[in-house]
């Protein structure tokens, strides 16, 4: 694992943070002591779609409730 003294990190801050989002942790040490180990945050999951994402890009008809009643009823009575 990479050990890297604070000056080092200060002046590459970008190009290490880069290596460790890259899933390359390391170390910053003091007078070569390690004082923290620098790794990545887990990626969030993105959340999941909730019932209603498509509201306002389709329409549901007025009488959908009614669509094919007779034919269940139909099928119901053995018609």
């Amino acid at each position: 694992m990479l050990t890297v003294n604070i000056h080092e990190a200060k002046t590459n801050l970008s190009k290490l943070i880069e290596k460790a989002v890259n899933g390359e942790a390391f170390i910053i040490a003091k007078a070569g002591k390690p004082l923290v180990k620098v790794v990545a945050v887990a990626q969030a999951e993105a959340p999941r779609p909730r019932i209603g994402f498509m509201q306002g890009r389709i329409s549901v008809p007025a009488d959908f409730d009614d669509l094919g009643r007779e034919e269940v009823e139909g099928l119901f009575r053995g018609s």
